[in-house]
C-alpha cells in the first residue's frame, strides 16, 4: 500500500544521442503534414520503459542500474521507418546500427530490473529514435525519408545511459533526466 503523499514516478531508461546528432535530426525535421515533431529534449533511444513506481521502487531501480557493467560502443543512424497502429501511421522514427551492442545493454538492464521486482518486458524491441508522432493521417513520409537520407550512417559514441522520468501532458510528454550511468571505458 502506498503511503499518503508518496507520489508515483513514471520511469524509463534511454540513451540520449550527443548534441551534434540531435541538432542534425532537428534540422531534418519538417515537410510532413500533421507531424508533431519531437523537441531536442524528447530525442532519445529507449532501452526500457519501466512505468509507474513509488520512491522506494525508484531507489531500488537506481541501485540496480548502477551495478551494470557494459563496454562503451558506437552506433550510427540508420534507416527511416514508421510504426502503424490499426492500419494508421502513428510515429516516424530513425533506426540505429549495429543493433547487437544496444540489445546487449538492454538485456543487462532488463535482468537488473527483474532482480528488483520490475516485470519483464513483453514487447519486441526495435532500437530507434522517434522523430514525429501523428494523431491524424500523415503526409508523404516517403518524401521525408528520401530528403533525410543524409542522416544515414552518422556515427556517435555511446558512453552512458540515463534513467528518465516522464510527465504526460496534453501538449505532449516531457522527459526529465534523473540519473546518468557511465558505461565502462575500453580496456
Amino acid at each position: 500500500m502506498r503511503a499518503a503523499g508518496d507520489r508515483m514516478q513514471r520511469l524509463f531508461v534511454a540513451i540520449q544521442p550527443p548534441l551534434a546528432i540531435r541538432e542534425r535530426l532537428l534540422a531534418a525535421m519538417g515537410g510532413v503534414i500533421n507531424a508533431r515533431w519531437q523537441s531536442d529534449e524528447q530525442l532519445h533511444l529507449t532501452l526500457r520503459f519501466i512505468g509507474e513506481v513509488d520512491r522506494h521502487g525508484a531507489a531500488d531501480i537506481v541501485a540496480a542500474l548502477g551495478r551494470i557493467h557494459n563496454p562503451r560502443f558506437t552506433l550510427a543512424l540508420d534507416r527511416i521507418g514508421q510504426f502503424d497502429r490499426r492500419g494508421r501511421t502513428d510515429a516516424l522514427w530513425i533506426g540505429v546500427s549495429p543493433q547487437g551492442a544496444v540489445e546487449g545493454l538492454k538485456r543487462k538492464i532488463d535482468q537488473a530490473l527483474v532482480r528488483v521486482g520490475v516485470a519483464p518486458e513483453q514487447r519486441a524491441y526495435l532500437p530507434h529514435i522517434t522523430l514525429a508522432r501523428f494523431s491524424r493521417k500523415p503526409g508523404d513520409i516517403g518524401d521525408f525519408a528520401t530528403r533525410s537520407g543524409q542522416l544515414a550512417k552518422l556515427p556517435f559514441a555511446v558512453d552512458n545511459f540515463t534513467l528518465y522520468e516522464s510527465h504526460l501532458a496534453a501538449e505532449g510528454a516531457t522527459y526529465v533526466p534523473l540519473v546518468r550511468f557511465a558505461l565502462d571505458p575500453p580496456r
